[in-house]
């Protein structure tokens, strides 16, 4: 009985802690007071646009359309752009642009980090703007973030991205609901104070802010980190649109999830010092929204093994059953495509991915290249 006990204590736990970030982290920001910024309308500083680029052929045209749109309405903004040794014609169509754009170009594969920190060199702008090459900006979304700058207290801007694709799988309808959830959380985070990092696609600081640091770190949360540890704020705000298409192959979300934690938490061990200046209200808004996703597919494992566990304690028979329900169950999702079973199998996948970066990062490991997700 006291093993039966124990068992439940700790799936107990690891369920609560499962579902935290998720569900209950959004509720206790409702108990947080809000912290309001002064927006300017027609504030303008100087702007420099940012981003890097492999193997992105396929959207390059529609890139170089979105920023003569951007530099329509605004002609003297500095768009600068980091080829990363494509072998496809990436640099090619960029450097053709001239009036557009101004390319730079890696010695083979250098990485996002090499190239965003070349880029921030060689900016002239008050502001840095950072977005994707696979990442288009509403043509109303550099005024509208200046407008939020006109406040000093403002030291970064998080915009909004809007997804496209989300019907073409359960891998896609997953992650637009997963990004749907991350935009609510940077919204409550950003009513409080600060936003507890941004997303690459499109986030902005001011340059005199931009840090240095080691190619291995995931840039976009070192940067907008820097922010936060330097006093200012960092905000999120719903009127910087960017837009963006969704990942809609499982293989090809699953190594990029593995990816990305495992570079996120080898930034998080690199930032530990200054994590640690951090006022108490942010500690807690880090603690529940990073740390603990990250290690979900360890609540997820654990809680499930002391559940099987449970459940053969109380019968053998029913636990093969349990056990034969669970694997069909799984089997089924992960040969489907769409369905409520594909996603619950994608969920899971995704939080296995995330915790296997994590171990990566600890063993030691990080990754500072990057290959575009051909089903976007």
């Amino acid at each position: 009985m006291t093993i039966f006990i124990v068992l439940g204590v700790v799936a107990s736990f690891c369920a609560a802690f499962l579902i935290y970030p998720y569900f209950l982290y959004p509720k206790l920001l409702k108990f947080f007071a809000t912290d309001d910024v002064d927006r300017c309308e027609g504030a303008w500083s100087s702007i420099t646009l940012v981003f890097c680029a492999f193997n992105e052929e396929g959207v390059v045209k529609e890139k170089l359309d979105n920023i003569e749109l951007l530099k329509s309405r605004h002609p003297d903004i500095e768009v600068l752009a980091f080829d990363d040794g494509s072998t496809d014609a990436t640099y090619d169509l960029l450097a053709a642009r001239p009036d557009l754009i101004r390319v730079f170009r890696g010695g083979g594969r250098n990485g996002k980090a090499y190239g965003m920190k070349l880029l921030a060199g060689h900016a002239s702008g008050d502001v840095l703007v950072f977005t994707d090459a696979n990442v288009f900006l509403a043509p109303e979304a550099l005024e509208n973030l200046l407008a939020y700058y006109a406040d000093a207290k403002v030291g970064g801007v998080c915009g909004s991205l809007k997804y496209i694709g989300e019907d073409e799988s359960s891998t896609a309808a997953v992650g637009s609901a997963y990004w749907r959830l991350e935009e609510y959380l940077k919204k409550e985070e950003s009513r409080t104070g600060n936003v507890m990092g941004a997303d690459g696609s499109i986030f902005s600081i001011r340059r005199s802010l931009y840090p240095d640091f080691p190619d291995s770190v995931l840039d976009d949360l070192t940067v907008s980190m820097a922010v936060v540890f330097s006093g200012k704020r960092l905000i999120k705000v719903e009127d910087v649109i960017a837009y963006e298409r969704l990942v809609t192959k499982r293989n090809e979300e699953f190594s990029r999830k593995v990816r990305i934690s495992t570079r996120a938490f080898h930034t998080h061990l690199y930032l530990t010092p200054q994590l640690h200046e951090m006022a108490a209200v942010d500690k807690f808004k880090y603690l529940s929204r990073k740390y603990v996703r990250w290690f979900g597919g360890l609540f997820l494992l654990i809680g499930a093994i002391c559940s099987v566990g449970i459940v053969l304690m109380y019968s053998l028979t029913l636990g093969f059953v349990v056990a034969f329900l669970g694997g069909a169950t799984i089997y089924w999702g992960a040969v489907s495509a769409k369905g409520k079973v594909s996603a619950a199998v994608e969920i899971v996948i995704a939080l296995v991915a995330t915790f296997l970066g994590v171990c990566r990062a600890i063993s030691g490991k990080t990754q500072t290249i990057w290959n575009p997700a051909k089903s976007r």
